[in-house]
């Protein structure tokens, strides 16, 4: 069974930056479509971004459009997520996940979550 590691959050002033990865324990991470989920404190957990198995084909929701990038490193078998201009309302659980699409039900084999919080 493949086990999703996140790391890289922490606190940050609006318009900073993080990086976040999550780390795969599988053999089969090349194969794999993975995406970034995020959840706030009362609120339902919400996409961020995904990539194709290959790396070719990334997907942002729009909230995070031009700020946020996926990339991975298939060779590492990690995914990341670099955040630049952050806001107070990226503030979340940050999760990676596999599977491909804008709803959790499309992800299986979620990470633990990294938190992120933005301060005005």
């Amino acid at each position: 069974q493949v086990q999703l590691v996140e790391s890289g959050g922490g606190l940050v002033q609006a318009g900073g930056s993080l990086r976040l990865s999550c780390a795969s324990s599988g053999s089969t991470f090349s194969n794999l479509a993975m995406g970034w989920f995020r959840q706030a404190p009362g609120k339902d957990r919400n996409f961020v971004a995904c990539v194709s198995a290959s790396g070719d084909r990334v997907y942002y929701a729009d909230s995070v459009k031009g700020r946020f990038t996926i990339s991975r490193d298939n060779a590492k078998n990690t995914v990341d997520l670099e955040m630049n201009s952050l806001k107070p309302e990226d503030t979340a659980l940050y999760y990676c996940a596999i599977g491909w699409g804008t709803l959790p039900g499309q992800y299986n084999s979620w990470g633990q979550g990294t938190r992120v919080t933005v301060s005005s």
